[in-house]
């Protein structure tokens, strides 16, 4: 599957709009990597935890996307787009989007 952010794919001719494609999830990391995340305000620097968190949710996000453009037939996904909103304290929704597209 071709992803792209743009709205076109270099070198290749969209055919056919497949249609808006999307794919999301809501993670949270367990009480032990919360109280490590905490400590780790308190004297500064990269909470790795919670980047580890979001990535892991943006490549399921984007997963599902895939699996959804691949269910209606598309072999790429122009425009996409991340984003992220929180639902809760220590928990996030990353939800992935796009247009699928059949392109040649």
């Amino acid at each position: 599957m071709i992803i792209v952010t743009t709205e076109f794919v270099p070198g290749m001719e969209v055919k056919e709009l497949k249609g808006f494609v999307r794919g999301s999830t809501v993670q949270s990391k367990h009480i032990g990597k919360d109280i490590l995340a905490g400590f780790k305000t308190i004297v500064g620097g990269e909470i790795k935890e919670y980047t580890e968190m979001m990535d892991e949710a943006r490549q399921l996000a984007i997963g599902r996307m895939v699996e959804d453009a691949r269910k209606k037939g598309a072999n790429a996904v122009i425009c996409m787009r991340l984003e992220s909103s929180a639902v809760m304290q220590n928990a996030s929704e990353i939800i992935a989007y796009g247009t699928a597209v059949v392109a040649e």
